[in-house]
């Protein structure tokens, strides 16, 4: 994937990880569209970093299409996509409310990703040089056992994109997976935001190096998210999920 001179559509695009791309990406001369619940969070990225924003709910198919409608229109030379949209939340199984958050983590999680995809890949087959970029995590390849369901639908969009990759294959569709480690945001408040997290900017420095030294990359992983990655191949796995659980 080129660094410059795109047009990419951020759906998840106003806090965290999303927003920090879209900042960096948007300063590396790409337009960039940001795409979000909150018009009030757009409202303010649009005054202080120029970069557009529309709203979108990814748990509901019909903001998706709209979404798609009203981009394609005004940008008809989009050529890329990340979904970054996703919700953490720990859970316990015995707990009364843990099924409803379960459920809420899929159709966030999953199924945005996926209604995203089907929306936009036809379009973006029909542009010369394109990407779909996906955002997994560490915890794709080895689960966070107090937070089960976010785990499990990273490791579901991860083999979604793997397959996705193969299917567009012939196509001008680079597809790309950034599966970041734990890193400093508001994800899920004081889990997230704390001093073993990867510093948010020091993150967004390393994947931005290794987008633009690594044009053909099917993966972004910096660093520190390679034991996670690479744990059950090393033969770490057992040690590196009990590490995460705490024990």
């Amino acid at each position: 994937m080129k660094t410059t001179g795109n047009t990419i559509l951020i759906a998840g695009g106003t806090s965290g990880i999303g927003l920090a791309l879209a900042r960096r990406l948007h300063e590396a001369g790409n337009k960039v569209i940001v795409a979000g619940r909150r018009r009030r969070l757009l409202d303010e990225i649009a005054a202080e970093h120029g970069i557009e924003g529309e709203l979108l709910d990814v748990t509901d198919e019909s903001s998706i299409r709209r979404l798609f409608e009203t981009v394609t229109a005004e940008h008809p030379q989009l050529n890329a996509v990340i979904a970054v949209a996703g919700i953490m939340r720990f859970e316990q199984v015995l707990d009364r409310d843990s099924l409803d958050i379960a459920e809420r983590t899929v159709a966030t999680n999953v199924l945005g990703p996926i209604r995203l995809v089907h929306a936009f890949a036809p379009f973006l087959t029909r542009q010369p040089d394109a990407a779909i970029l996906t955002v997994t995590s560490g915890l794709a390849y080895v689960p966070l056992a107090g937070a089960p369901t976010y785990s499990a639908t990273k490791a579901a969009v991860h083999a979604y994109t793997e397959a996705l990759r193969e299917q567009l294959r012939d196509t001008s569709v680079q597809v790309i997976e950034i599966a970041p480690p734990l890193v400093r945001t508001d994800l899920n408040g004081e889990a997230t935001n704390n001093d073993r997290a990867m510093p948010l900017d020091e993150y967004v420095d390393e994947t931005m190096r290794l987008l633009e030294s690594q044009p053909d990359a099917a993966q972004i992983l910096v660093d520190r998210v390679k034991p996670m990655r690479f744990a059950e191949a090393d033969g770490t796995y057992d040690k590196v999920f009990a590490a995460l659980a705490g024990r």
